[in-house]
């Protein structure tokens, strides 16, 4: 009688699910920015946006190449739900305190920020190419009136702890000559709310309805 041959077992490759070596891989050699999933939000919020560029792309702080820069923030200006607040350019890295209508919005925009950057620097650099970030863009979402406030100034006196020149910066929106690639916030953190102290918290009617009933009650 023939007996059957024991069935062999095999281990095949499957999608999802966790596993070494999964997700979203680093553009250089190690992770500058974390890969975790970014928070999700559906109104307008402000951020503070960061682009750092490889170590191989010359000074962004050249008359040339902030030209570059400066047409592709005016071609993008309210582009895909997000609009430019402040910004400001160092040698290797821009920072933006940006307004989004929504997490996509805000991933959208950076992104298409990001190639229409990528794509115009390489050609001012003589028909370069390759990457010019040196990972994805950071955000942070400015959630209160400390945070919005301390990303303001961060942003606006940024070249002056690098560079140690006080006053307006030539490439930065502090320059009354690149006001115009701004666009008003609409959010309130942006408008006022980045002046209140935190003693001089907004009174909302919910409020005044609280402090009115805790009078009553001590009477």
């Amino acid at each position: 009688m023939i007996r059957p041959l024991p069935q062999a077992s095999f281990q095949f490759e499957t999608q999802g699910g966790k596993r070494r070596g999964a997700g979203r891989h680093p553009t250089g050699r190690t992770a500058l920015v974390s890969h975790q999933e970014r928070p999700r939000f559906d109104k307008p919020t402000p951020a503070h946006v960061t682009l750092r560029i490889k170590d191989d792309v010359p000074s962004l702080r050249s008359s040339r190449r902030f030209a570059v820069i400066r047409r592709c923030f005016a071609d993008a200006r309210g582009r895909n739900g997000l609009r430019l607040v402040e910004f400001t350019v160092l040698s290797n890295h821009l920072h933006l305190i940006v307004e989004a209508d929504t997490s996509r919005a805000l991933s959208r925009g950076v992104q298409g920020l990001c190639i229409r950057l990528a794509k115009r620097l390489n050609a001012a650099l003589r028909g370069r190419r390759g990457r010019i970030f040196a990972d994805h863009y950071h955000s942070h979402l400015l959630r209160t009136p400390a945070e919005t406030r301390n990303a303001l100034n961060y942003v606006s006196t940024n070249a002056e702890r690098h560079y140690g020149d006080a006053g307006p910066d030539d490439f930065s929106s502090r320059n009354p000559v690149l006001r115009e690639l701004l666009v008003a916030p609409g959010t309130w953190l942006l408008n006022a709310g980045w002046k209140l102290r935190k003693q001089e918290r907004p009174r909302t009617a919910e409020s005044v309805q609280r402090a009115a009933h805790s009078r009553r009650e001590r009477v």
